[in-house]
């Protein structure tokens, strides 16, 4: 697979937490890294870390699906697909920066019962900047934890 497997941790959560233990034992090559600090700093750290990569699949959660379409609109010749997971779309940061129609397919994820980020909010956003966007809304909260482990991952990394 010629593919680069990147995960991004949301704002409170760690590369060690759940989606990261589980993408690390599942798909040990994925790029797994810990983002703290403010927003650019955590930008900055992301794209020294995928300077000189290609082919980028990138998951997102929460905060890092905020972090993961920066990157895509900065970097979109290098990034063949997005998976979002509860996706930060609403923030400040969103619109500071370069805000572009991504083209990449998106797909996204979202929990009606999530009380941190508002999915009509994040699907209103994602319907304005994704022009090749596939929208989940299913029954579960924020983390989707009833969700995240069903998704069929090996397949959401080779379809493009």
């Amino acid at each position: 697979m010629g593919n680069t497997l990147v995960f991004i941790h949301g704002l409170e959560s760690t590369a060690q937490g759940a989606k990261g233990q589980f993408f690390s034992q599942t798909f040990p090559e994925m790029i797994i890294e810990d983002y703290m600090g403010s927003f650019n700093t955590r930008m900055k750290k992301l794209n020294g870390i995928l300077a000189g990569k290609a082919e980028l699949i990138i998951v997102g959660s929460s905060y890092g699906g905020l972090m993961a379409v920066r990157y895509a609109m900065e970097n979109e010749s290098k990034v063949k697909k997005l998976i979002l997971l509860a996706p930060a779309l609403n923030p400040p940061e969103f619109e500071s920066g370069t805000c572009k129609k991504l083209t990449i397919p998106v797909i996204i994820y979202h929990g009606t019962g999530d009380d941190v980020v508002d999915p009509v909010v994040a699907k209103r956003i994602a319907s304005k900047y994704f022009s090749n966007l596939e929208y989940h809304l299913v029954d579960d909260d924020h983390p989707l934890h009833k969700t995240f482990p069903l998704l069929d991952w090996k397949k959401l990394f080779t379809s493009v």
